[in-house]
């Protein structure tokens, strides 16, 4: 890897003759951080009839649980705060150095929540010491998935953007299914009573030493050559946020109402649909989780394939492909999983998992492709949680609340619908950037080309 004291040339050219090994340290390094925050994300809702159990008053079971739900509310409130504070940083004093923060921030809190005091010993502290660790943890989330992309992007080959980029979703799906196998296999291997006493603190504690390996191989890492050329020339910029609004606001509007359904679909597919399979198909907590599981491993090795065919028929085509997806899939893979079946559950998961899968890797790449290096973290992390916390923190909620009150278990089907074409509003506003190599020139944004991709393999 270049150093970066060598002259602008040798950094710009970085980006497309970037040493193999290099990358794939980068992505790996990319890719822990993003495991660890969704991993303690999705223990967290599995486990949650466990955590409502010892941490909130006892007598009412329901009350308990939705207010463990509110916690994990909260912790997504701060998502958009913590996007635009390390966004900020991220853009002025660099990905790397930010990126070690996040991953220590994230594992630190998960790591916490394993090892805190339960309501029955220290009363309403418990619930409010909860609360702040998820707190810290969705703030430190903010800065992360947006930074890790933006991270592997540029350094990424101009033409292969998609296809490297694609490893920090795969590391996403892995996250739920190992915190899904993981907990199967405690529920599997302890009694109820041990389960209750200790087992359940097992999956947080094992945040920290992930944490610690995510840290040592993010401060080995050179910075992205796109912000070390950004160095070189002097244009950091100083108030990044301000900067972004002004001259980016229209591209923030059209990639933010893309990204509501990358939200809205990997939520449904990864949190709502283990509880729909129970609620609506009857089907047991473990034909439900080894659905889900078969269904998530699926989505993780589609990743790769999707970031080939993205950066093959470029950006705008794959967004037109998973809107085609998520539309023509919705309506068997919900009535599919509500049959209580194991196989037909799995195939109406894996259904979902499409359409979901390719949403959030094109979300990947065009979060960097979007932006100028000045702007790139500030802009990328701000409409991504943004959107996020409206449509995915959401979704569960909506979806219950849907069938609530129409009795048709298939109103949160029509909701994906009408979010998938809001979505195809703005994603098809973008220009096409399959082909915008990421240190470009800042007047390489302002003319915004609309041209279609030329096939590149």
């Amino acid at each position: 890897m270049h150093s970066s004291h060598n002259n602008d040339h040798d950094i710009s050219s970085a980006s497309t003759d970037v040493d193999l090994s290099t990358l794939r340290k980068v992505i790996a390094a990319s890719a822990i951080g993003n495991f660890v925050e969704w991993f303690d994300f999705a223990v967290y809702g599995f486990l949650a009839v466990v955590i409502s159990q010892h941490f909130f008053p006892p007598g009412d079971d329901s009350l308990a649980l939705l207010q463990t739900f509110a916690v994990f509310a909260v912790s997504f409130a701060l998502r958009p705060l913590g996007g635009v504070f390390f966004g900020m940083l991220g853009d002025r004093v660099g990905r790397k150095r930010i990126l070690a923060v996040t991953v220590l921030l994230m594992a630190g809190a998960t790591t916490l929540i394993g090892i805190l005091p339960t309501y029955a010993s220290v009363g309403l502290f418990a619930p409010l010491a909860l609360a702040l660790a998820r707190c810290v943890q969705g703030f430190s989330a903010g800065g992360e998935y947006a930074g890790a992309c933006a991270f592997v992007m540029e350094h990424a080959p101009t033409h292969r953007k998609a296809r490297y980029g694609s490893f920090v979703p795969v590391s996403t799906f892995l996250a739920f299914a190992t915190a899904a196998a993981l907990t199967f296999v405690i529920s599997a291997l302890l009694s109820e009573e041990a389960l209750n006493a200790w087992g359940w603190r097992v999956p947080f504690l094992i945040a920290a030493p992930l944490g610690l390996v995510g840290l040592y191989m993010r401060l080995r890492l050179d910075e992205s050559p796109a912000f070390q050329a950004l160095q070189a020339q002097h244009a950091v910029p100083q108030a990044p946020l301000k900067e972004t609004v002004r001259t980016h606001g229209a591209t923030i509007v059209s990639l933010s109402a893309f990204i509501s359904v990358t939200a809205l679909s990997f939520y449904m597919f990864t949190t709502y649909f283990t509880t729909y399979m129970q609620v609506v198909g009857e089907a047991s907590r473990t034909t439900a989780l080894l659905a889900s599981l078969g269904a998530l491993l699926f989505a993780a090795a589609l990743c790769p394939f999707v970031g080939r065919y993205a950066d093959y028929v470029g950006r705008r085509k794959t967004i037109l492909t998973a809107g085609v997806c998520l539309i023509a899939a919705v309506f068997p893979a919900y009535t599919l999983a509500g049959s209580g079946e194991w196989w037909a559950s799995l195939i109406g998961a894996m259904l979902m998992a499409v359409g979901a899968v390719i949403c959030g890797v094109v979300t990947a790449v065009l979060l960097s492709e979007q932006f100028p290096t000045r702007v790139r973290y500030t802009a990328s992390a701000l409409c991504y949680n943004v959107s996020y916390t409206i449509f995915g923190g959401t979704a569960p909620l909506v979806a219950t609340w849907l069938i609530e009150r129409t009795g048709n278990n298939l109103s949160p089907a029509i909701y994906l619908i009408a979010i998938t074409l809001l979505a195809m509003w703005g994603g098809l506003r973008l220009p096409e950037s399959a082909h915008r190599a990421l240190n470009a020139d800042e007047s390489e944004w302002q003319r915004a080309p609309k041209s279609a991709a030329q096939p590149a393999l």
